[in-house]
């Protein structure tokens, strides 16, 4: 016992230090769950230029870079280190798993290297548009951040000291660190799984008894079986709803009727915590709510014998926060009959789902503007990027959220950094992008939703929509030998049919709308951030080339004079 009180010492202090108050880099996360890896950064507006400490529970080399997808491939790195008392310091670029090769331009500038009680600090900054085709661009979008270390400061292979956390550096939220670590588990009780490929479990129970209303403030996953969990949501049942229930989800007659989303996880997800003003609100009135855990169990290679208790734990607090979040979800679903396949050998393939607002009316009167916060963004595996456009009277406002290089590992909860309002009467379109290139027969299962995450709550559930493919002709349907012309014909055709749009609430009432639902608006192509010189050697280079011209003429009347 005694001698592992210097190691808890020592990991206080080390904690303790990554917390310390800076107030030119106000923004911190650690970039591992075993918080060895620490990340403080701040950033001028003005300057358009951004400051990182990365501080690393070890005395070898350390890296920090910026991911398109999560991994090492086209990825922006640093690297650097302290060795006999001499910093090295490189602006590198990754193309493979391999060593990231050194820029041609130098985009990061070291402002300090140091070694601490077994810890390197490696102090930099650069612009936010380095105008280096080997740099990423830092915008206000959530992006990947990437980690590595060694043990020694001979740079070689991370091993496991390596990781990746998606975080928005320009849109950070800071969070209100509460006290107290009250939690509810909800979790599945050791059921077997069949050797399918896909199926989904379902719980139905009570929580613990508040007479009073509480707020979750966050949501942590308990997975037990990483290969086979694919996604979990928790759901607010109807007062219609009262016997518990586990077991297969299609053979529950009443968990059908359990619609609100109260959390939800999927594949590479992580603890997530609210912001500090908002919480989902539990116990008070309808104290004998019961709620379901759905799990979809995803088992490729049928292995038989897996037993599993993953789940949820939900962090809560009676100190009400100022707002009730609501979890809306959107995008496109299988409905009923009704469904559509994704052709084989498609370079890319789109789906679309709406949601009109305007029919919100019908379950709330008034309905307040929606303040959207964070996103969670979900697709199957042929999923490569998905758009969630926001639209007023037929304008595309902004982006809801948005992932060029969608990653299936690596289904993330989304702090969105600013506020996004969805005032009454705005429209919303969920955009997937798929790739079906290695697969030889249509895709039936995939999946396009994004959950919306806002205030003040409103009880709305789901907000999707369907193509009416039952005005589809076997004829019309893509064959296996279709080639990318046929494709995307067969694309057209789902985007311009009559759509199908299903609009619910918590307490399971559904209306179904088809009133000039067909119409998907366009989704306009992203934007791309913009490049801005603001080292001086390249404002230099681009004066003269700007003011060649004017140099030439001036000279020219020197010469005449």
């Amino acid at each position: 016992m005694r001698a592992l009180l210097p190691l808890v010492s020592l990991l206080l202090a080390w904690s303790e230090g990554t917390r310390a108050s800076d107030p030119t880099l106000p923004f911190m996360e650690y970039l591992d769950e075993g918080h060895l890896v620490c990340l403080k950064w701040g950033f001028d507006n003005l300057k358009e230029e951004i400051t990182f400490k990365l501080v690393v529970n070890s005395t070898g080399w350390v890296s920090f870079g910026l991911s398109p997808s999560g991994g090492m491939a086209g990825s922006d790195i640093v690297m650097g280190g302290l060795d006999s008392g001499t910093s090295y310091f490189t602006d590198r670029h990754a193309t493979g798993n391999s060593m990231p090769k050194v820029d041609e331009q130098q985009s990061y500038t070291l402002l300090s290297m140091a070694e601490e009680e077994g810890q390197t600090i490696m102090a930099f900054k650069r612009p936010f548009q380095t105008c280096d085709d080997q740099d990423l661009p830092i915008t206000a979008q959530p992006i990947k951040l990437i980690y590595a270390y060694g043990i020694t400061d001979e740079i070689g292979y991370h091993g496991a000291h390596r990781g990746t956390k998606e975080v928005n550096l320009l849109n950070y939220e800071q969070r209100t660190m509460l006290t107290n670590s009250d939690y509810i588990t909800i979790k599945m009780d050791n059921i077997t799984l069949p050797p399918t490929t896909t199926s989904y479990y379902c719980k139905i129970m009570t929580l613990p008894r508040f007479t009073t209303k509480h707020h979750i403030y966050m949501t942590e996953p308990i997975i037990e079986n990483h290969d086979v969990v694919h996604h979990m949501v928790l759901y607010r049942c109807p007062p219609s709803v009262t016997e518990p229930y586990e077991g297969d989800c299609s053979k529950s007659q009443s968990g059908i009727y359990c619609l609100g989303v109260v959390a939800s996880w999927a594949v590479g997800g992580r603890p997530f915590e609210l912001p500090g003003n908002a919480g989902i609100s539990i116990g008070g009135m309808g104290n004998d709510t019961l709620y379901k855990l759905e799990i979809h169990y995803n088992n490729p290679a049928k292995r038989p014998g897996i037993t599993d208790s993953s789940g949820l734990k939900l962090y809560y607090t009676s100190q009400l926060r100022q707002h009730d979040v609501g979890i809306l979800t959107t995008g496109v679903l299988s409905l009923g009959g009704l469904q559509y396949s994704i052709p084989p050998k498609a370079k890319q393939f789109h789906t679309y789902g709406i949601c009109k607002t305007a029919h919100f009316s019908q379950f709330v009167k008034p309905v307040p503007n929606l303040e959207v916060f964070a996103v969670l963004l979900h697709t199957h595996l042929a999923g490569r990027k998905v758009r969630v456009g926001h639209f007023r009277n037929g304008k595309l406002v902004d982006f809801l959220g948005l992932n060029e290089n969608y990653d299936f590992e690596m289904q993330q909860i989304v702090t969105l950094g600013s506020i996004k309002t969805i005032q009454p009467g705005d429209e919303i379109t969920v955009e997937c992008t798929y790739n079906t290139e290695d697969r030889i027969e249509d895709t039936k299962d995939e999946m396009c939703l994004a959950f919306l995450f806002y205030y003040p709550e409103i009880k709305i559930a789901n907000c999707i929509s369907h193509p009416n493919t039952s005005m589809i002709s076997v004829n019309e349907e893509p064959t296996g030998e279709s080639d990318q012309d046929e494709i995307a014909e067969h694309e057209m055709l789902l985007k311009t049919l009559p759509q199908i749009q299903i609009v619910s609430d918590d307490n399971s009432t559904v209306n179904i709308f088809t009133d000039s639902v067909g119409i998907v608006n366009e989704m306009m192509k992203t934007p791309a951030a913009a490049c801005k010189i603001t080292n001086a050697s390249n404002r230099l280079r681009a004066f003269w080339i700007v003011n060649y011209a004017g140099i030439v003429l001036l000279l020219t009347r020197i010469g005449i004079l």
